[in-house]
């Protein structure tokens, strides 16, 4: 694994991208990967920060063209910024956006001609390859509970990961598969599926990030077939919710947030297509997938192994660079298979009984009529200060009353870890891949606190 190839097309007239359903082919790509690369400036740390996720590919090519490394943080504020010119003092920032303001030195992309496809090139067809263990991105975790931390990820490992994503996830297996995406290309999720997945399956990616479901069925019909969505369980519940109808699709991925064997099944029942659901963190990657509809237990890609080491799971072999602990709770069911309980952070204890936020929230979701909800610990009363978890929930769900909903709960929790209170909402505060950053949340409740304090007594 000395060296491998920036993308698998054999052929130059393949096709490796859409733009608004139009082709881009692989030549071209390395065309204007070369070309961006020439222009780069010197520093070593690029980041990158094109929304247009074929502009992100050809910026990231142009990088590894040039020994450079993408930096892909949670989040672009000043003081994560900060953060980046500490790490990396010599990073400076590529985009496609002329009002960007990130303070870093800056690299307007520009397109080196039309996006349509130009005359046909006669040069020599060559493909490069990258070294193996060339640096080629530090991925950050979210910072949730302080400083974002970097973890390295080197080309090689990169590739074997989305190879044995390929193997596991049927057209894309056979090459040729056209990607849709609704996350970002700078999230992992997203950077693996959406970008380094189409690049080394020999598929193509699509240019635009869809988002809302009138975009997504858009997206989806400008590409022909086979064709396959990544996107997120709060992008499926926006989907159904909206009743927009898809063209045929051969395959949906989810992943960020665990999925309800509920909505993996409506899923596919409404649009016909098969639902996997991905599994993986900043620090490993992705390791395991399922499809959650017909089983719950996850199978982990080939070499990859976990181990469980005083009371807590860690992974290995594989793609993996390092022995590292997972931050989930896991129920290991043999070498290559595990249940997934929720996270090690998430665990509360309430009268000697112990479950986890992630347990509870699936649970809430499971319940016909809620379309988003989610748990949270109550930080803003004495018995919390005291050590007494007291714990709260926010949901969505239109045509349920709370009394409702707490019968429902009732039926599928123990009763101590029934929410106090239940606030019903038009919808949670998620970003654009789904997550429920914990400062929005906090202030949404002290919103509903204010209105209704009564409820928080």
């Amino acid at each position: 694994m000395s060296a491998l190839p920036l993308i698998a097309h054999e052929r130059p007239e393949a096709v490796l991208a859409y733009r608004a359903g139009a082709p881009i082919s692989a030549r071209r790509f390395l065309s204007e990967a070369r070309a961006l690369a020439d222009r780069l400036p010197a520093g070593a740390h690029v980041l990158n920060l094109c929304a247009d996720r074929y502009r992100f590919t050809v910026g990231l090519a142009a990088s590894l063209l040039r020994a450079k490394c993408s930096l892909l943080p949670p989040s672009y504020t000043p003081e994560v910024i900060r953060q980046l010119r500490c790490f990396a003092p010599d990073t400076f920032c590529l985009t496609d956006d002329a009002q960007c303001a990130v303070d870093l030195p800056r690299m307007l992309y520009r397109e080196s001609e039309p996006c349509a496809e130009a005359a046909p090139d006669t040069s020599e067809w060559s493909v490069p390859r990258i070294d193996a263990a060339q640096s080629a991105a530090y991925v950050f975790t979210s910072g949730s509970t302080g400083a974002p931390l970097p973890h390295h990820k080197s080309w090689g490992r990169l590739v074997q990961s989305v190879r044995l994503e390929a193997l596991r996830l049927a057209p894309i297996d056979r090459g040729g598969c056209a990607i849709l995406g609704t996350v970002p290309a700078q999230h992992m999720y997203g950077f693996e599926s959406t970008v380094l997945l189409p690049l080394q399956s020999a598929g193509a990616l699509c240019a635009e990030r869809a988002f809302f479901p009138a975009d997504i069925a858009a997206g989806l019909q400008a590409l022909p077939r086979p064709r396959a969505l990544f996107t997120t369980p709060v992008h499926l519940r926006s989907l159904l919710a909206a009743e927009v109808a898809l063209p045929q699709t051969d395959l949906i991925v989810s992943a960020t947030a665990m999925l309800t064997a509920n909505l993996a099944r409506e899923v596919e029942d409404r649009y016909g297509a098969p639902l996997l659901e991905i599994y993986g963190s900043t620090e490993t990657g992705q390791i395991a997938a399922r499809r959650t509809a017909l089983e719950l237990e996850w199978r982990l890609w080939q070499g990859v192994r976990l181990e469980r080491r005083d009371e807590r799971c860690w992974a290995q072999g594989g793609h993996i660079e390092q022995l590292t602990p997972m931050a989930d709770v896991i129920e290991l069911k043999g070498e290559e298979r595990f249940v997934l309980h929720g996270r090690t952070s998430d665990l509360v204890n309430i009268a000697g009984k112990r479950s986890s936020l992630a347990y509870l929230n699936f649970q809430l979701n499971a319940i016909p009529g809620v379309q988003d909800g989610a748990f949270f610990v109550r930080e803003d009363e004495p018995a919390s200060l005291a050590g007494v978890t007291r714990l709260a929930a926010l949901v969505v769900a239109p045509s349920l009353d709370t009394p409702a909903l707490l019968e429902r709960l009732r039926e599928r929790i123990d009763p101590v870890f029934l929410p106090r209170p239940l606030l019903r909402v038009q919808a949670l505060p998620r970003n654009e891949t789904g997550k429920l950053p914990q400062q929005l949340l906090r202030r949404l409740v002290a919103q509903a606190a204010a209105q209704a304090p009564d409820l928080f007594a």
